[in-house]
């Protein structure tokens, strides 16, 4: 019999940003402006990024990794379910990623939002499970902390 190895994670990201709460949420909702930060996280010969934003909606992510990365030529594809929205409070959205066609992780990201200090607050929770093959949480922490940053560089422009 063989072991399975997953691994489950947990992790919490805060940043504020100023800006008011309804232009975080539009980054959040608008394909044109997710794509402002989204688009731009991965080192790649492909991307390509689908939305339909509401609940029971669809999220569809596909990069190409080019030379720079380990896996040259590989997709490596994200596919989501929105689970639950409220306008300028709360976005959760139910994931799965695959790298070259293999399911590596399943992730629930919950991402919520308060006003704070002349701006926002934004709480980002990342749930979940790394399966045989998977970039591992502390990789996918990092990506998301630099997802985060650029989140904060488009709202900026």
């Amino acid at each position: 019999m063989v072991e399975s190895a997953v691994i489950h994670d947990t992790f919490v990201l805060e940043r504020t940003y100023p800006a008011p709460v309804a232009r975080v949420f539009a980054f959040l909702s608008d394909p044109q402006k997710k794509r402002q930060w989204y688009g731009r996280s991965e080192p790649s010969a492909e991307a390509s990024l689908e939305m339909d934003f509401r609940e029971g909606g669809i999220e569809r992510s596909r990069y190409r990794m080019d030379e720079r990365t380990p896996f040259p030529g590989s997709v490596l594809a994200n596919e989501g379910v929105y689970q639950d929205i409220v306008p300028g409070q709360r976005v959760v959205l139910a994931t799965n990623m695959t790298l070259a066609g293999r399911r590596i992780s399943c992730s629930l990201i919950t991402v919520e939002l308060a006003k704070a200090d002349g701006g926002t607050k934004m709480t980002f929770t990342h749930q979940a499970v790394f399966l045989e093959g998977a970039d591992g949480p502390e990789m996918r922490k990092g990506g998301w902390e630099h997802l985060l940053d650029l989140f904060g560089k488009a709202l900026a422009e």
